[in-house]
């Protein structure tokens, strides 16, 4: 099988495993999508080039809009009657994308996750009595996800290949060695550490 948006190569994973024959390589990739998709789940966030797409959104504020990762920006729409997108922002003056010079937290290369408003703009919100409240009145017309994989993740992505094939050894979660039965644990601390800088965080 091919492997769909993958973070790892199965030679990758071959070299982590000093595997040389082809033998076991559908059951390989398999693994590797599948911990491709368990990190995007994770984190709530895919980190590759997800293609161009129309996706609206509900401002956060007057003044700010968070979005899903964003390489590119094409075109950016507001609402003003919640019946069309009819206003056309102009990049010039209207808004900025952020964070700034795509770094976050140290990383870089970052996309963009939030639409702030600048100049005399502001996003259109209606007062929560109104039915139309949590309406998305904010169209974006871009390129989504991640330009490159970080180095982090295509490491976590071997390492949880690596885990995920092996499972196949222990069907009901037991391993042992010359120690004697040991249950494979659930959570990876490596993957966690790995992955932490890269998970979406929820305000309650």
């Amino acid at each position: 099988m091919a492997i769909t948006n993958g973070y790892a190569t199965l030679n990758d994973v071959k070299a982590a495993f000093r595997i040389t024959d082809d033998v076991d390589d559908t059951l390989l990739e398999l693994s590797i999508e599948a911990a491709s998709r368990e990190i995007d789940g994770w984190c709530e966030r895919v980190f590759y080039n997800a293609g161009t797409a129309t996706r609206i959104y509900t401002p956060t504020t007057s003044f700010y809009t968070e979005i899903d990762d964003l390489i590119q920006l094409n075109t950016l729409k507001t609402s003003t009657t919640g019946e069309s997108f009819d206003n056309t922002w102009s990049y010039a003056g209207d808004y900025q994308l952020e964070p700034l010079n795509g770094i976050s937290g140290g990383l870089t290369d970052h996309p963009s996750t939030r639409i702030r408003a600048v100049g005399n703009k502001i996003f259109p919100l209606w007062d929560p009595r109104n039915i139309n409240s949590n309406q998305a009145t904010v169209q974006v017309v871009g390129v989504f996800g991640w330009s490159t994989t970080p180095t982090a993740v295509r490491q976590a992505c071997i390492i949880l290949s690596q885990r995920m094939f092996k499972r196949f050894d222990t069907p009901l979660g037991i391993t042992f060695d010359e120690l004697g039965a040991m249950r494979v644990g659930r959570v990876d601390p490596d993957i966690q550490n790995l992955l932490a800088p890269f998970k979406k965080l929820r305000m309650a």
